[in-house]
């Protein structure tokens, strides 16, 4: 099911399924990811799997290049936790290699297989295993037929792309596909998609390609995904970053929550940017807290805040929180104060109260706090920090006299 605080109409889609995971047809949006182990190298391969699905990710792909891959998958596939695709490149004959050694899926990019007769040989073997097959159009291995007849890369020759492609499959009577128009360009990424969402009912797997490192990677691909994401186009994603491919897992999951497109699977920390009135290194704070949680399974949002003034209304709706003040931490459940705790402990009692609050609920959390003197004593750190700090940090009042002198003249 769909996480409860999604709003945005999904575009209906067929439904396929990769293994135990449904793609499209109302089902979740599934998050993707890449190994970057050598295939043969099972052991290494199924480590970082492993890792993957601990991270997020629903369904991996490995890359099927050589002989040696192929018989690698054969001894990956019954022991990955997750469905495993096959990406292929050039050589049909891998695409078939794959599907013998048992891979829920394929990939393959028809900028580089490119005669009829293989791409119907793959998809009829596929059609009689009941295997899916992602048609994986890149901007960067465009067809040079569609090259030069579009003038280049453009959306229309990325969707004509994958039109052609699915005039193959249909020859063979094959049809359970999903398609994929990424581009390292997020504007023509996102009309593309845009485009053949309008063209066919095919489930999409969005992504934007060779989208690079992080920081600046991040925000390209999410720029892309979530824009589609918002718009309802768009039922599997992948980041493409030059990371560890854990990264990619992580950032996928965080995006989909943040959208409301899955249930919060981990902990949603929220943080203020800081100011002056703020008591302890807010940064220093949410990054120790972060680090803290790690990957526990506590779905629950949790705000960092700097300071008494205003961290616990600001942060209300935030499932538990803590606001420093006069070198103590506020706890607060559900915009309540709850319990005081010395500065050096505040990441501790974050964990802590997170653990009973996954286990017991908000209500019996509150139940367990004397409320009434923790709101006490967050009054008295608030009231002193206004008086040190002043209540108005930004001289307001001297500046209306000012703007009204200005006016005036």
């Amino acid at each position: 099911m769909q996480g409860a605080e999604s709003r945005y109409p999904r575009r209906p889609t067929r439904q396929l399924h990769v293994g135990s995971v449904a793609v499209g047809g109302g089902a979740p949006v599934s998050v993707q990811s890449m190994t970057i182990t050598k295939t043969a190298d099972v052991e290494g391969t199924l480590a970082q799997i492993y890792a993957l699905a601990a991270a997020g990710c629903d369904i991996v792909r490995c890359t099927c290049n050589e002989a040696e891959a192929a018989e690698g998958l054969a001894q990956i596939v019954p022991r990955s936790p997750i469905p495993v695709i096959a990406d292929i490149h050039h050589q049909y004959r891998m695409a078939l290699a794959a599907m013998e050694a048992g891979v829920h899926g394929l990939r393959l990019n028809p900028g580089n297989i490119r005669r009829p007769e293989h791409i119907k040989a793959v998809a009829s073997e596929a059609r009689d295993r009941g295997l899916p097959i992602r048609i994986g159009v890149n901007g960067g291995s465009l067809d040079p037929s569609l090259y030069e007849r579009f003038g280049g890369v453009t959306p229309e020759a990325m969707v004509a792309s994958a039109l052609q492609e699915i005039a193959y499959f249909d020859d063979v009577g094959f049809t359970d596909y999903k398609i994929s128009v990424k581009a390292s360009n997020v504007p023509l990424m996102v009309e593309a998609y845009r485009q053949l969402s309008e063209a066919t009912d095919a489930p999409l797997h969005l992504g934007v390609t060779e989208a690079g490192p992080p920081p600046a990677g991040l925000v390209k691909a999410t720029a892309g995904m979530a824009t589609l994401l918002l718009e309802g186009i768009g039922d599997t994603i992948r980041y493409s970053l030059t990371a560890d491919p854990v990264e990619e897992a992580r950032a996928g999951r965080q995006l989909l929550e943040a959208l409301g497109l899955r249930e919060r699977k981990n902990v949603d920390l929220i943080a203020c940017p800081s100011c002056g009135r703020a008591e302890v290194d807010v940064i220093d704070v949410a990054n120790r807290a972060m680090a803290a949680f790690g990957e526990r399974q506590l779905p629950l949002q949790v705000a960092v805040m700097g300071c008494v003034v205003n961290g616990p209304g600001e942060a209300r709706e935030a499932d538990l929180g803590i606001a420093a003040g006069n070198k103590r931490g506020h706890l607060f459940v559900k915009g309540r104060n709850v319990a005081v705790v010395p500065e050096s402990e505040m990441v501790d009692a974050l964990v802590e109260w997170a653990e009973y609050i996954h286990e017991h609920g908000t209500e019996a959390a509150l139940a367990r706090a004397d409320v009434t003197v923790a709101e006490r004593e967050a009054a008295r750190d608030r009231s002193a920090l206004l008086d040190a700090k002043g209540a108005d940090a930004n001289h307001a009042q001297e500046r209306i006299v000012e703007i009204r002198r200005t006016v005036a003249e």
